[in-house]
């Protein structure tokens, strides 16, 4: 009888309080629970992708972990190798899920063959030439003893990674003799957020990535080669139109990286800068759609080497070439918008062209033809 009287004192209690609620939903009174500002805060912290670009002297390295997954993409030298291996074990790294290596020069990719032989690699991502180092001999064969190949993904291909995703952006060809353009270019993306990574591409394989119908477009670019000359054109600066840039260079470097060149390209966009010479490793949380970084950018634009003085300006350039226009003569077509070295270029006619000093074409708003020029 008393289990009896439980039970029904229970359903009682139970019952009261449904009316008390129907009276309190009838009368205009809302109860708020926890449970949507607690999912909410569950969706932030499981959409979160932390960016690491680890300080490997002149060298590249950059760890993103994303849900329990992790990506590696280069290794940065020798001297760095233990470095960047204790460095993945403290942040709790134990597999790595895509290991990339962008090309095979000793300060991108010799880190990677000890991350093969510390962790639990599922695929390994390379570029599809061949290098004639012993280091990428040990590089193959780290790679085969743990039972993996070497992926050579096509310009275009995705993989989901964590909560995100990442596409191979380069290399579209292959250079027999090259090794720097033949670097695996890739986008790493965490909801709105984006990141470009470029190994040493340079100007050739950024021309190709311009060309193609991805969207190029980021919050971070690590500009490639280190901030060499060599790389980060005008063109893929207004493709990928990045806020923030972070250089992977050494102090002191001997090879004056970053050049003025690309320091002062990126001035002139307003791109806010990040480099590990000057304050070491660099940590970013994106959580889909904001950047929240371990440190302020320094903003510090001058080369490596401080007595490079860069190529001659675009005014310079211009001043030069509009001295020599004097006394030049040119082509002119009946209506078109261009000048010309010679009356018949293209589809012009020679009977309608008419011949006139260079700086006053210049003066008219015409601009220099393509083909002749």
């Amino acid at each position: 009888m008393k289990q009896i009287w439980k039970q029904t004192w229970r359903q009682r209690l139970a019952a009261a309080l449904i009316q008390l609620l129907m009276v309190l939903a009838m009368a205009g009174v809302g109860i708020r629970m926890p449970v949507q500002a607690a999912e909410k805060n569950a969706v932030t912290q499981s959409g979160e992708m932390k960016v690491h670009f680890l300080d490997v002297g002149q060298g590249l390295s950059i760890l993103a972990q994303s849900e329990g997954k992790t990506m590696i993409y280069d290794g940065g030298d020798r001297k760095t190798s233990r470095f960047v291996v204790s460095y993945l074990k403290e942040h709790g790294v134990s597999k790595i899920d895509y290991l990339i290596s962008s090309h095979y020069d000793a300060d991108h990719m010799a880190g990677l063959i000890g991350c093969l032989n510390a962790f639990d690699v599922k695929n390994v991502i390379s570029s599809n030439y061949v290098h004639t180092s012993k280091l990428y001999q040990s590089f193959v064969k780290a790679v085969k003893s743990d039972g993996l190949k070497m992926q050579h993904p096509a310009v275009g291909k995705t993989y989901k990674f964590g909560r995100g995703s990442f596409e191979i952006l380069a290399p579209k060809t292959i250079e027999a003799k090259g090794s720097n353009n033949n670097s695996v270019a890739i986008k790493l993306m965490n909801g709105e957020n984006s990141f470009v990574f470029t190994g040493d591409a340079e100007h050739e394989s950024e021309a190709a990535m311009c060309n193609s119908s991805i969207d190029l477009s980021c919050d971070v670019l690590v500009p490639g080669h280190h901030g060499s000359a060599t790389a980060t054109s005008w063109d893929f600066l207004q493709k990928t139109v990045p806020e923030y840039a972070v250089i992977s260079c050494g102090t002191n470097n001997k090879y004056g990286h970053p050049d003025k060149d690309t320091m002062d390209k990126l001035q002139s966009m307003d791109i806010q800068v990040y480099r590990t010479d000057k304050q070491g490793t660099i940590v970013v949380t994106s959580d889909g759609a904001n950047l929240n970084w371990s440190a302020e950018p320094c903003n510090d634009y001058t080369p490596g080497d401080d007595s490079d003085q860069g190529t001659r300006s675009t005014s310079e350039v211009q001043q030069e070439a509009s001295q020599t226009a004097i006394g030049e003569h040119v082509w002119v077509s009946a209506t078109g918008n261009k000048y010309h070295k010679t009356n018949h270029c293209g589809n012009m006619n020679p009977n309608t062209a008419k011949e006139e000093p260079r700086a006053e074409a210049e003066a008219q708003g015409l601009e220099p033809c393509k083909k002749c020029y």
